[in-house]
């Protein structure tokens, strides 16, 4: 069967607001089909590459107050839309996405950009994929940080909360990524910037992406991932390169969860890990600043430089 995808017209994404920057595409592979993946990629072509990865249901807008502090000290940021989201193209059936598929896209992007000396900068499903690569392709990152993610096995109950939200996404007749994002926020969102988290979804056939999701969390120890997710576990068991956590103290889904990482990844210990108060879920939204400096703070810390020679 050909995998059918939807692609959002380029005019969801005119005068967004605070988001001035130029797309970027990969072509990814997907199984024998190829599918366009969107990235921006902001600062010098030969610094050291930031990748910023978003979760459920956001796209690389999530990212756009902080980049400008990465360009500003040197970096070269780099942000993808996971297929299914932003202005990258959407398979229309649930059953096209899959975790693996995800790890897959992402690592076909990375390897189409060759990127190394990668810092990798995961939230939310972000870090559910970042990680992944970052375990099985360590040779091409330099770091990481994680804010409010985790890389569950399902032989463990992530929080409550969490099943609140899966619950409530299959429910619900309409999945609106502006709602999501305008309850969950911290700061009330505007209208206009609830709607930029509308733009990539046009309608409901857009969304299978976004609907399915929750449902690829690990939730039980025999799930699909869980078997990749435990080898995963095991690398990260060895990674000596600087891992730094700077999760936020409002957020009921993934509160706690840094402390396996702190505790168990080499590269973890001796890092001065932070909380970033009043922020709740999508920090990225609600302490863009505060975030943005506490990942340089470590960078600096850590001698990660903005040129890769400078460690």
């Amino acid at each position: 069967m050909s995998l059918a995808f939807l692609r959002t017209p380029d005019q969801r994404f005119s005068n967004l607001p605070d988001f001035p920057f130029e797309p970027h595409y990969a072509n990814v592979d997907a199984g024998g089909a190829t599918l366009r993946m969107h990235y921006l990629d902001e600062g010098p072509a030969n610094a050291r590459p930031v990748l910023f990865l978003h979760g459920e249901p956001t796209w690389s807008y999530l990212y756009r107050k902080m980049l400008p502090h990465f360009t500003a000290a040197g970096y070269r940021s780099i942000a993808p839309d996971l297929i299914g989201f932003g202005r990258s193209d959407k398979p229309v059936r649930r059953d096209d996405y899959t975790y693996a598929r995800h790890v897959g896209w992402l690592r076909s992007c990375i390897e189409a950009l060759d990127l190394r000396d990668v810092i990798m900068v995961g939230q939310d499903w972000g870090g559910l994929i970042g990680l992944r690569l970052l375990a099985e392709t360590p040779e091409r990152f330099s770091g990481a940080v994680l804010a409010n993610t985790g890389l569950p096995t399902g032989d463990e109950h992530w929080s409550e909360a969490f099943d609140a939200w899966r619950a409530s996404s299959q429910r619900a007749p309409e999945f609106l990524a502006g709602v999501v994002l305008a309850r969950t926020c911290t700061p009330k969102l505007t209208p206009a910037v609830a709607a930029a988290y509308d733009a990539p979804f046009p309608d409901q056939s857009y969304v299978a992406g976004a609907r399915q999701f929750p449902l690829l969390v690990p939730t039980r120890p025999d799930d699909p991932a869980s078997e990749a997710n435990r080898a995963a576990w095991r690398a990260l068991q060895t990674f000596e390169k600087p891992l730094f956590c700077a999760f936020s103290d409002g957020d009921p889904i993934t509160r706690g969860t840094e402390r396996r990482f702190i505790d168990e990844v080499p590269g973890a210990r001796g890092v001065a890990h932070v909380t970033i108060h009043g922020a709740s879920h999508f920090l990225q939204e609600d302490r863009p600043d505060e975030f943005a400096e506490a990942i340089l703070t470590f960078l600096a810390s850590a001698s990660l430089g903005s040129h890769p020679t400078a460690h």
